[in-house]
């Protein structure tokens, strides 16, 4: 079912897979002798974490109303990976800036197409399972965003250590939502903390922050106006080239200049006022930023790798892949 048919407003999805992967890219160059980012790579079964992305994207908000960010010179990759998929756009950053630009970059195609719309953001290197529950709590989310327009709203999830490299959302009173699907304010976001603040964090029931987003285009708009005032008038003058000749020059005039900054931590860690989190439970997730997160999910799940289990010996060393793969026979 997808999700506009629950609500007033459009709604649509970005894809964001415009990253580099470099952590995992040596058991990658490993396993396939070339480099791939990560959400290019089918590390369990025949479909890339991408493909599922967009599968996931187009489920929600209907493909002509999906929107497909990532690098230029991913292009034959991205292009070969959709297969024929009819998808709303697919835009190609020039060079990586950060995802600051990779998220406002597309906004701002969706901003001079429909800027009344709402939009939900959805990284494409994170693993997901299972996705009708993921699916769900994203619906929900959209509803509830509608219902608080000025209100960013990020999907968090219960943490299972003390995880460095994460931001978590410490949250606040709850705002509105229903019984199952509560949203709460956010009394404060770190991102990627020390271990002293992760501890704190962790003790004091903080969630991970999965930077699955959903909020209206102008809320996200005017929340880059205010973190990036030097960055957002680039993306102001590619609103009327968008589909015209002149939108490739404009695009590569843009990024000539266009500054690197996060998006969880100079967007979302200097704004908690105006973001909301909805937890995401029953749904094991996970940011494949790393090797030992990819192999502890598919012992987790129980399932084969689709690379070969000795691509992780310089990550783990020959003994932990046997065990394992014990265990995974088991």
């Amino acid at each position: 079912m997808a999700v506009q048919r629950t609500t007033k407003r459009p709604v649509w999805s970005i894809v964001l897979a415009g990253r580099e992967g470099e952590r995992v890219k040596p058991l990658v160059l490993r396993w396939l002798g070339l480099h791939r980012p990560k959400q290019y790579c089918p590390f369990v079964g025949n479909r890339s974490m991408f493909q599922h992305t967009v599968e996931r994207a187009t489920t929600l908000t209907s493909p002509e109303r999906t929107l497909v960010v990532a690098a230029l010179h991913h292009h034959s990759e991205v292009s070969s990976q959709l297969r024929g998929q009819p998808i709303g756009k697919l835009i190609l950053q020039p060079t990586n800036c950060d995802t600051a630009a990779g998220i406002f970059l597309p906004l701002a195609y969706l901003r001079a197409r429909d800027p009344h719309a709402i939009v939900v953001i959805l990284p494409s290197d994170h693993f997901i399972y299972p996705e009708h529950q993921f699916l769900e709590t994203v619906r929900q989310a959209v509803v509830s965003a509608e219902a608080m327009p000025a209100r960013m709203l990020l999907l968090g999830v219960q943490p299972d250590g003390l995880e460095t490299d994460y931001g978590w959302i410490q949250p606040g009173p709850q705002l509105n939502g229903s019984p199952n699907y509560p949203v709460h304010a956010v009394s404060s976001f770190v991102e990627k903390p020390g271990a002293a603040q992760a501890d704190a964090a962790f003790r004091e029931g903080a969630l991970w922050n999965t930077l699955v987003l959903t909020a209206t285009v102008e809320s996200l708009w005017q929340a880059g106006c205010t973190c990036f005032p030097d960055m957002m008038p680039l993306f102001e003058r590619l609103m009327s080239a968008w589909d015209t000749t002149d939108e490739r020059s404009l695009l590569a005039a843009a990024y000539c200049t266009m500054p690197v900054y996060n998006f969880s931590s100079h967007l979302l860690q200097r704004l908690p006022e105006r973001v909301a989190v909805m937890e995401l439970s029953g749904v094991l997730w996970s940011d494949w930023g790393k090797p030992e997160r990819i192999a502890e999910t598919i012992r987790r799940i129980g399932k084969i790798p689709a690379f070969p289990l000795h691509c992780l010996d310089q990550t783990f060393g020959p003994h932990q892949v046997t065990q394992m793969v014990e265990e995974v026979i088991r």
